[in-house]
């Protein structure tokens, strides 16, 4: 997904080897959302990353054409926030991240943007306070929207186009009858951008019984809603991104482990942030409804190795060898003129599997 939300948020910009480095400050939250996995765990790690280590990585930015700084807590909750953004900007990355925006000021705000944020998301799972609140608790709708008229304000007063402001919403089936409004809500906001999500890493049955993407492919009443959020962003003029709510195939997932990768608070890098949640190992996963123990990934550590040391490991380059044999495989399959699937008469089309971690995960299959 990060890599499709980038690409829109920042054409032009020439392409440097890594996309996105998702880079985790805090596992710290002060929301309770029904929908984290969190809602069941008592040994969740609560961590912060040290200044001193974030600069570790500042040799390696020049590379990365964007640094997302999140992961699994809210990043507001740094102390060191406003300085990690001017470190980033100093080395030529766009930088931004995802928010509650619990407890964001216009002071807080104007910070931001003085410190060189060129992008923050807003999460919401509502279009209602009350739908909102009742999923992510301990967040307040009102909140959020005093938040984007912060920024609204500021970049007016300061004749700015930054920081680019979009909506990330979490379907679920408690709020899915809002999914069409989503579009008139961001527009009434200001914002151009929607990003529509599902909840693809679940652990318990209320996460289960909440998911609106199914196996089969017969259009469903969640299909029709998210159809409609299509039509009216379209006719309103808001972009609009959307996952599939049908099991697909896909040869990468949209966490594009070949040009992204995920750094958590103590500096391990794996491939994605789902690979490495801030709980002990193993760490439940429901999957396609049965559950499963995994164990968490991380092919090295950046802040006691040098990053050419992981990212040419042979552990790390086999788990990417996985998804360029995907990728391959889907090029041979469907953009070859002459040699298309129509003409093969029965021959195997299935992808090569992906690495052992990514089989158990909801990504894989498009959601």
């Amino acid at each position: 997904m990060i890599e499709k939300i980038l690409k829109r948020l920042f054409k032009g910009r020439k392409e440097k080897p890594f996309l996105a480095w998702q880079v985790e400050l805090t596992t710290r939250c002060p929301l309770r959302c029904k929908m984290c996995i969190r809602a069941e765990t008592k040994d969740w790690q609560s961590q912060d990353m040290p200044l001193e280590d974030f600069k570790k990585l500042l040799p390696y930015l020049k590379e990365v054409e964007t640094v997302v700084l999140e992961g699994w807590g809210e990043s507001l909750l740094h102390k060191d926030l406003l300085e990690c953004i001017r470190l980033v900007k100093k080395e030529d990355s766009q930088v931004g991240f995802v928010t509650s925006a619990k407890g964001l000021t216009g002071t807080r705000t104007s910070e931001l943007i003085e410190a060189g944020l060129d992008f923050i998301g807003f999460s919401i799972a509502g279009t209602t306070p009350e739908t909102h609140s009742n999923i992510r608790v301990n967040s307040h709708l009102s909140e959020i929207l005093d938040a984007i008229r912060f920024f609204t304000e500021d970049r007016k007063r300061r004749s700015i186009t930054r920081p680019k402001m979009h909506l990330v919403f979490l379907m679920l089936k408690d709020n899915i009858h809002e999914v069409p409004l989503v579009p008139s809500f961001a527009r009434k906001m200001g914002i151009g951008k929607v990003i529509l999500t599902n909840i693809c890493h679940t652990i318990n049955t209320w996460q289960e019984e909440q998911r609106i993407f199914v196996w089969g492919n017969d259009e469903n009443e969640d299909e029709k809603m998210v159809r409609q959020a299509e039509r009216n962003a379209k006719r309103l003029n808001i972009l609009l991104k959307r996952p599939s709510l049908f099991a697909t195939d896909v040869s990468v997932c949209e966490e594009n482990p070949l040009r992204s990768l995920y750094i958590s608070t103590e500096g391990e890098v794996s491939p994605c942030v789902y690979l490495y949640p801030p709980l002990y190992s193993p760490f439940k996963r429901v999957f396609c409804s049965q559950e499963y123990w995994m164990e968490k990934v991380s092919f090295g550590n950046i802040f006691k190795e040098s990053f050419s040391e992981i990212w040419n490991g042979k552990s790390y380059e086999n788990f990417r060898n996985c998804f360029m044999d995907r990728k391959n495989r889907f090029r041979e399959l469907y953009f070859s003129v002459w040699d298309s699937p129509k003409v093969r008469n029965g021959q195997d089309t299935r992808l090569p599997k992906p690495p052992e971690p990514c089989k158990t995960c909801h990504k894989i299959l498009g959601f």
